[in-house]
């Protein structure tokens, strides 16, 4: 009788041993999604770059955290590199630097990019000293209020607003925040520059 009464006791024990442990897993699953999800939903995302539109400063494959979170209080700055959704697909992601903010005109002349401000009658000339792969195209182009120009490094292998038009605030899901691959390239707000003009 003593042996029955130990055999269960000990067939009980195991059993609750396993479903805590059964539970604990399950809590921290929880836990994790709760405190992940809204990260990768609203602060921060994976984004792999595909194809060379951007050469020379993002390569095919490079592995980038994408800042969601600073767009939602500030507007973009020209010189960021965004990541939007193309607005001719929307399933497709895009990643462009912004040269045009909302209002300006932005005028091409043999690829070189100039920006009149809103209400000023002075052109400025952008020096893109990371342009390699320059392009001779001329256009001129006038952005609305939710409207930025954005074009891609490589000048001469980049569908962009030059091609496609202006791009609404709406479609921009952040900008780059970190490179992480590769090792040798890490750094923080890759491809960023100063606005420069003559």
């Amino acid at each position: 009788m003593p042996d029955e009464i130990e055999k269960s006791v000990s067939i009980q024990t195991r059993n609750q041993g396993e479903k805590h442990w059964f539970r604990e897993i399950v809590e921290l699953i929880i836990l994790a999604l709760v405190i992940v999800l809204p990260i990768r939903l609203f602060i921060v995302n994976p984004f792999i770059v595909s194809g060379s539109s951007m050469v020379p400063t993002f390569h095919n494959g490079e592995y980038l955290i994408i800042d969601q979170l600073t767009y939602r209080f500030n507007a973009p700055e020209r010189g960021d590199v965004v990541i939007f959704h193309y607005p001719k697909d929307t399933s497709k992601f895009f990643i462009k630097r912004i040269l045009g903010l909302p209002g300006e005109k932005v005028g091409i002349r043999n690829g070189i990019v100039s920006i009149e401000k809103a209400g000023e009658k002075k052109l400025t000339t952008l020096i893109e000293d990371y342009i390699k792969n320059k392009s001779t195209d001329s256009g001129d182009y006038v952005l609305g209020d939710e409207e930025y120009f954005v074009m891609g490094d490589n000048r001469i292998s980049s569908s962009d607003s030059r091609v496609w038009g202006a791009l609404d605030k709406k479609y921009i899901v952040g900008r780059a925040l970190l490179r992480l691959l590769p090792i040798t390239e890490v750094s923080l707000f890759p491809g960023k520059t100063e606005a420069y003009s003559i």
